[in-house]
C-alpha cells in the first residue's frame, strides 16, 4: 500500500504542478497582450480600476505590527494600501503565523538596522481587485505565499517562482530583513496588496480552518519540500528538527506514509513528532550519523546538525538543508561524492509546492494543525511577542 499511495501521490503532485504550469502559461500570454514582457523586473501599468470591493478600503492609514532595530514589537501606522494596478488585490489578513525566521528577527537575537513590518504566512479576505482580476472576487478566503511572483514570466511557467524575473530577487512580504524589501509591507497589517493577485492568492475551501492553514505561505511548505520531491517507495526518512519547519516535515512523511525519525532535544517538540507518528530520538545532533536513512532532513541552522544530517544518508540518497546559516560551513565533500549523496538547499518555492500540499489536506491526510500552536489575538500581539515563544506562534486578526 505504501509503495501505491506514494506512486499515487506524485502522480498527483505532477499533475497539480502541469496545472498550475498551464494556467501560468495562460497568464503570460495575457500578459504579453497587454505589453508586460518578462525581460526586465518591471511594474504593470499604475492606471488601477477597481472591479469590485468589498467595503470601504480607500483608508489613508492603517495599523501594522512592526519589530526589530533593537526594540520591542510594537504597532505603528503607516499609508494603507492601494490596488495601483488591474491585476492586483487589496486583501485583509485574518490568520499570521510567525514564521521560524521571524522569531529570531523579533527577539533581535538577529539585529537588524531598523524596525520592520512583521508577518509572511497569512490568510486573508478579498476586499478589493482590479479589472483584470479573473479568479478572485471580494469576499474569498485565501492562502497567500510568502514569496512574490508574476506567474507569467518564464521562471514562474517553469515552477521557479521563488525567483521571479518581474520584481526585485527575494522579494517577499514581511521579511526586509532578509532581503525581502519593504515595498510589500507585512501581513500583521490591516490591509495587504497582492500586486499578482490571480497567479499568487489560491482561494481556500469555505470550512478550511484558518488558524492550520496559516503557514501554508512558507513554513508548511519548507517542509514539505523536504520530503515530498526526494522520497521513493521504500524510503524512510531523518529530520533533524527546531521550530515548526522539522515538525511540518514530519507531519508530511507521515501524509506520505513514509516510516520518519526524528531528532531534537527540546521535549515539547519530540511529543509533537511522536504524537505524529515519528520515532524519535531526544538527542543534540552534534556532527553524528542517526544511522542510515535515504532522505534526511536538517531543519536547524547549525553546522553540527548539517553535518549529523549528512553522516546519516546512506549511499545514493539525499540530505535537503532546509536550515539558513549565517556563517560558513564546512562540508564533507570528498565523502559526498564518493558515496553519491546529493545534498539540496535553497528557499522553498512556496507558490509551485502549494497546489500539491492542498492536495494531502483536502484527502484528508495532511493536518498543519496538529503541530500545535500558540493562538493570540492581534491586540496582544505586541505584549505576547515579547514573550519566549513555543514552536508555532499564530496571531487571530480580529482583535
Amino acid at each position: 500500500m505504501y509503495a501505491d499511495d506514494l506512486t499515487a501521490m506524485q502522480s498527483r503532485e505532477s499533475l497539480s504542478r502541469r496545472k498550475f504550469i498551464a494556467e501560468a502559461s495562460v497568464l503570460a500570454l495575457a500578459m504579453q497582450q497587454a505589453g508586460a514582457g518578462d525581460s526586465s523586473r518591471a511594474s504593470l501599468k499604475t492606471s488601477a480600476t477597481s472591479k469590485k470591493s468589498n467595503g470601504p478600503t480607500k483608508a489613508v492609514k492603517m495599523r501594522a505590527l512592526f519589530a526589530g532595530g533593537g526594540g520591542p514589537p510594537h504597532f505603528e501606522s503607516i499609508a494603507a494600501p492601494r490596488l495601483e494596478s488591474d491585476v492586483a488585490a487589496i486583501v485583509r489578513p485574518l490568520t499570521v503565523a510567525l514564521c521560524d525566521l521571524d522569531v529570531p528577527y523579533i527577539a533581535n537575537l538577529l539585529p537588524t538596522q531598523r524596525p520592520y513590518a512583521v508577518g509572511h504566512e497569512f490568510t486573508a479576505e478579498v476586499m478589493e481587485v482590479g479589472e483584470s482580476v479573473m479568479t478572485l472576487k471580494p469576499g474569498d478566503r485565501v492562502i497567500v505565499p510568502f514569496q512574490i511572483s508574476c506567474g507569467g514570466c518564464s521562471r514562474c511557467r517553469s515552477a521557479r517562482s521563488l525567483d521571479c524575473t518581474r520584481v526585485e530577487p527575494l522579494s517577499t512580504f514581511g521579511l526586509e530583513p532578509f532581503g525581502g524589501g519593504s515595498k510589500w509591507g507585512g501581513a500583521m497589517a490591516d490591509l495587504v496588496r497582492i500586486p499578482f493577485a490571480d497567479a499568487m492568492a489560491i482561494k481556500l475551501q469555505p470550512n478550511a480552518d484558518l488558524v492550520a492553514m496559516a503557514s501554508l505561505s512558507d513554513n508548511v511548505a519548507d517542509g514539505y519540500r523536504c520530503i515530498a520531491p526526494h522520497v521513493r517507495p521504500g524510503d524512510e526518512v531523518l529530520v533533524i528538527g527546531s521550530a515548526s519547519v522539522g515538525l511540518y516535515a514530519v507531519a508530511v512523511a507521515g501524509a506520505l506514509r513514509v516510516p520518519c525519525t526524528y531528532v531534537d532535544n527540546v521535549d515539547a517538540r519530540l511529543k509533537v513528532a511522536e504524537r505524529l507518528g515519528a520515532r524519535v530520538i531526544s538527542a543534540v545532533a552534534d556532527g553524528k550519523s542517526f544511522g542510515e536513512f535515504a532522505v534526511t532532513a536538517s531543519c536547524n541552522s547549525t553546522p553540527g546538525g548539517l553535518e549529523s544530517a549528512i553522516r546519516s544518508t546512506t549511499g545514493g540518497g539525499t540530505c535537503q538543508a532546509a536550515g539558513i546559516h549565517f556563517r560558513p560551513v564546512a562540508l564533507p565533500l570528498l565523502e559526498m561524492y564518493r558515496r553519491g549523496i546529493r545534498l539540496v538547499t535553497g528557499r522553498a518555492s512556496a507558490r509551485d509546492d502549494l497546489p500539491a500540499i492542498l492536495d494531502l489536506i483536502q484527502q484528508n491526510r495532511l493536518h498543519p494543525g496538529d503541530i500545535g500552536a500558540t493562538v493570540v489575538d492581534i491586540a496582544d500581539a505586541p505584549q505576547a511577542l515579547r514573550e519566549p515563544l513555543s514552536h508555532k506562534t499564530i496571531v487571530r486578526m480580529s482583535g
